[in-house]
Parts: C-alpha cells; sequence; structure tokens
C-alpha cells in the first residue's frame, strides 16, 4: 500500500491529512505531478500489479482530470477482466467559506452513477477512520468523499474500535423522531442535527437518518424510518439536478408511496456555480435554518 498525490509528502497536503506520514513510511507516501489523469493511471497500473494504491486529489472537482480513467478503467475493470482493482481515491469534498467554484463542488452523484465504483461520505470521525479502513480493505475501487469543513470543525478524543463502525452500505439512524425524518451526509448531517434540535424546542420530534454512503444505498434502514415518521426530507450540499437527493426521493416514491403522510422533499444546493462571496455561499447551501423551515413546512401539510 502507497498514498500517492500532489504534495502530499513533506507539505502534509493541502489539509495537512497526511502529516508526519512521509517520515513514518518512508517511500510510500509519494507526491505525483500535477497530473490528475497521470495519477489516477499509475493507481491503476499498480492495482493490477497487486498493490492498493491510496489516491488523494488536492480537491475533488480536480478528479474531473481524470474522469476518464475512473470510469471508463477502473470501474469497469473487473467486468472485463476478472482482476480486482483495489483502489482508493480520496477527495477534499464540498465547500467552505471563500473557495469559489472551483474548489467546492461535491462530485459523489457523478461517480455514483456507474457501476463499479463505491462512493463514501463520512460525516464524523469515526466513520471518517472506520470507512477508510473498509475501503482500504475492498477489492474495488473506493471513491472516499471527505468534506473539507469537517476537517476543522470534528475533533475525537481517540480512534474508535474498527469493529463497531458498521459496514460500508449500511445507513445510521443518529436521532431518533416521530414526526418527520432528515435523510442526509457528509457536512449536511450537522446542519441536520442542528435543526432538529430547533424544532425540538417547538416539540416536533425529527428522525435524522446519516446515509453514511451513497453507492452503496441503504434504502432499507431509509423506509423504516419513513414508516416511523410519515415524512421525509432529503438534504445533500451538492447541486439539485440529477443529485442524491432525487434518487433517494424517487426510491421512496416508488417503494414507500403508502409509508406517506406528505410529499417527500428535498433541499440542495442552488443550482448555480458556487460564489466566492462568504455571505452568498452561505446562501447557496443548505443550512440548518433552511432545514427547519423547509421541515416547519413539511410537518404543518
Amino acid at each position: 500500500m502507497f498514498i500517492y498525490g500532489q504534495d502530499i509528502a513533506n507539505f502534509g497536503g493541502a489539509f495537512k491529512a497526511t502529516k508526519g506520514l512521509a517520515e513514518r513510511f518512508p517511500g510510500r507516501v509519494v507526491d505525483s505531478p500535477i497530473s490528475e489523469d497521470a495519477m489516477m493511471g499509475l493507481a491503476i497500473g499498480a492495482a493490477i500489479e497487486g498493490m492498493r494504491p491510496i489516491i488523494e486529489m488536492q480537491f475533488a472537482d480536480f478528479s474531473s482530470v481524470a474522469f476518464n480513467q475512473i470510469v471508463n478503467n477502473a470501474a469497469t475493470h473487473f467486468w472485463r477482466t476478472g482482476v480486482a482493482l483495489p483502489i482508493v481515491v480520496r477527495m477534499p469534498s464540498g465547500g467552505t467559506m471563500g473557495s469559489g467554484p472551483f474548489h467546492s463542488q461535491s462530485m459523489e452523484a457523478i461517480y455514483a452513477h456507474y457501476p463499479g465504483l463505491v462512493v463514501a461520505t463520512p460525516a464524523t470521525v469515526e466513520d471518517a477512520y472506520g470507512l477508510l479502513l473498509q475501503s482500504i480493505e475492498l477489492d474495488d475501487p473506493v471513491l472516499f468523499c471527505e468534506h473539507k469543513l469537517l476537517y476543522f470543525h470534528l475533533k475525537s478524543k481517540g480512534l474508535p474500535d474498527p469493529k463497531s463502525v458498521l459496514p460500508i452500505g449500511k445507513a445510521k439512524v443518529i436521532r431518533n423522531g416521530q414526526h418527520a425524518t432528515v435523510v442526509a451526509y457528509s457536512a449536511m448531517v450537522h446542519e441536520a442535527i442542528r435543526a432538529a434540535e430547533e424544532l425540538e424546542a417547538d416539540g416536533w420530534k425529527v428522525e435524522v437518518v446519516d446515509l453514511r454512503t451513497i453507492k452503496p444505498l441503504d434504502m432499507d434502514t431509509v423506509l423504516g424510518s419513513v414508516a416511523r415518521t410519515g415524512r421525509v426530507l432529503c438534504v445533500g450540499e451538492a447541486f439539485p439536478y440529477g443529485g442524491v437527493t432525487a434518487e433517494v426521493v424517487s426510491r421512496i416514491v416508488a417503494d414507500g408511496f403508502h409509508l406517506l403522510d406528505a410529499p417527500p422533499q428535498r433541499l440542495n444546493a442552488r443550482d448555480t456555480p458556487i460564489p466566492y462571496h462568504p455571505n452568498l455561499w452561505k446562501a447557496h447551501r443548505p443550512t440548518s435554518q433552511t432545514i427547519a423551515a423547509a421541515l416547519r413546512e413539511l410537518i404543518a401539510f
């Protein structure tokens, strides 16, 4: 196993996720050229030869440069050859204040579209740790989406027991409720929790489901929650058109229509390029306030 990416060795990566690893593991934390296409091609070749490469895209946005390698080569390799392709592509995803349109995008729905790829979207320190270990052990290519805001806003007192972390493909109910369900993933989980806490002050109990991975997608847990509450709001930071929230809502309508007491709703970022200005960026993405407002409308239906 080795890690390959731009400025990840002595510099420790753009977000310092690999800080100190080059000293601890000489020769196994390697700086790459500024070429995502070449990075991914190298990883595919290494995996074919029996290695388990971890690629760090400096920003998820730039993974589009390696799109052909990811979706035409990595995703299809096992199906064409019968040879496993264990690659983890770590992608700092989502927006931060002042990052603008080229360093703030959420690419998960694009890659979830392609069979053969696993897409993980952890929202907690425990899941970031446990799901990453599980992803490294998989024989399939994994797109591992790490939200940039969570790098700086989440802390853990110690590493969790990896065996205590739910497996890839399982969602988790992280807050119980009875009046409505919020389905979220990545940083939006924390916004959903804050919105649920706000509504609890008014006597409404909102259940929050963290998808954890969007490919595979655990609809059993989602539908179980909808059966308890009868109302559902799906929240994602990505653009709305063709997104994860659209997929979840469509499956709820197809498989759980009889469970609903109100039309399922979804809340996403605005369908525009992501703005630089901090105030515009805050207005661009869902927040606990906009989630709470959407929940009040849903409960009042």
